[in-house]
């Protein structure tokens, strides 16, 4: 990997982070795969830019990935006894087909599990739809860890995941 940059997403980055995210769904859709077949949510895209909490991963100036990293701990998914607060979330990963296949998703959850652990936070958590399980591999050669399923019946997404944070130490590609 070289050169990648993360940065803050601003309001002009609002087109290529909706690209990014419809490139996703389009690619899922051609694996059979159900997930995210819906437009981007723009209001909560537009909300997580102007909080300072979405990102855009560049590569030689090229935007390739983005993320949303917070600490919404979504109520229906993570409960009192989770001790919400004690973790960051991410929400909204991407990457660009052209980059898939490299190591840019290790290094923004690399990067996340560092803003979490700068932060303070013991976790950095997500939830991931709830029947993709070739997903579920990719986090869990992550460092990630299956904290339950929630299953409920309004809900795709609720494979629920968590690493520590910490020192981040090179995960397997």
């Amino acid at each position: 990997m070289t050169d990648l940059e993360i940065r803050t997403a601003i309001l002009a980055d609002l087109g290529t982070i909706e690209g990014l995210l419809t490139e996703a769904s389009v690619w899922l859709a051609s694996l059979g795969i159900d997930q995210w077949q819906y437009p981007p949510h723009r209001d909560r895209i537009v909300q997580a830019i102007e909080r300072g909490e979405c990102f855009l991963a560049v590569q030689d100036g090229h935007p390739i990935a983005t993320l949303q990293v917070d600490s919404f701990a979504d109520p229906e998914f993570w409960g009192v006894s989770d001790r919400p607060d004690a973790a960051l979330y991410v929400h909204r990963m991407a990457v660009s087909r052209e980059a898939a296949g490299g190591s840019v998703g290790k290094e923004l959850l690399n990067w996340a599990v560092d803003r979490a652990t700068a932060a303070g936070k013991s976790w950095l958590r997500l939830d991931a739809w709830k029947d993709n399980p070739g997903l579920h591999r990719y986090y869990e050669r992550r460092g990630f860890e299956l904290v339950r399923i929630v299953d409920l019946p309004h809900r795709r997404s609720g494979a629920l995941y968590q690493r520590p944070t910490g020192p981040t130490h090179d995960i397997s590609p």
